[in-house]
């Protein structure tokens, strides 16, 4: 379920202008083509990059529209996801949406908390015994802690891509859930949702 009404000017206007940018380059470099003393690898680099840009932030736009129907916490998951990305502190948060998860996570610590960000940046601070493992939210709470998610059958060849990255698409492979990942040793930080993984550039 996605909520079409949320309301993202600034990430709307960021995508126009994007898009308004890779179409006149692409004009551009169409005019350019024929004329075979001009090398276009770098303008198809320039072209590359923007579209990168593009992706992220449309993930980044479309990770509210998918979880506002679900918590009316969303910015403090965002503000969470972006202090731990910062920072480089490697996190696994799933947010329960409409299927039950309950036969398909194990080993849990329970929680029970009000859903913040200063408490799940807490639970996931390097050293602190909760951190490894997934936590579950439901609605604005967080339920448990050091979840255990089914690993992706899938070849995984992205060599970023750790056991975190596998758990979250194993586990949306089977369900609606939508599982938040930061990477520990780069920093950038993802949602999957239905078996694919979005990085995104999260914004308060």
């Amino acid at each position: 379920m996605i909520d079409h009404n949320c309301d993202s000017s600034s990430l709307k206007e960021h995508l126009e202008n994007r898009l308004l940018e890779i179409s006149s380059l692409a004009r551009h470099n169409i005019e350019l083509l024929s004329n075979e003393q001009v090398c276009l690898i770098q303008e198809f680099e320039s072209m590359r990059k923007i579209m990168t840009d593009i992706v992220t932030t449309a993930a980044s736009f479309y990770l509210k529209c998918y979880l506002s129907p679900y918590t009316a916490k969303y910015n403090d998951l965002s503000t969470c996801v972006q202090h731990l990305s910062e920072r480089k502190h490697g996190a696994l948060i799933v947010v329960e949406r409409q299927d039950s998860l309950e036969s398909l996570i194990r080993s849990n610590v329970p929680i029970g908390g009000t859903l913040s960000h200063a408490l799940i940046e807490s639970i996931f601070f390097p050293g602190n015994p909760l951190h490894d493992g997934a936590v579950l939210i439901r609605s604005d709470t967080v339920v448990s802690a050091t979840n255990v998610l089914p690993l992706s059958n899938r070849i995984v060849t992205d060599r970023k891509m750790g056991m975190r990255h596998r758990a979250a698409i194993g586990l949306t492979e089977q369900c609606d859930a939508l599982v938040l990942v930061v990477s520990e040793e780069t920093g950038q930080a993802s949602f999957a949702i239905s078996g694919v993984l979005h990085p995104i550039n999260v914004v308060t």
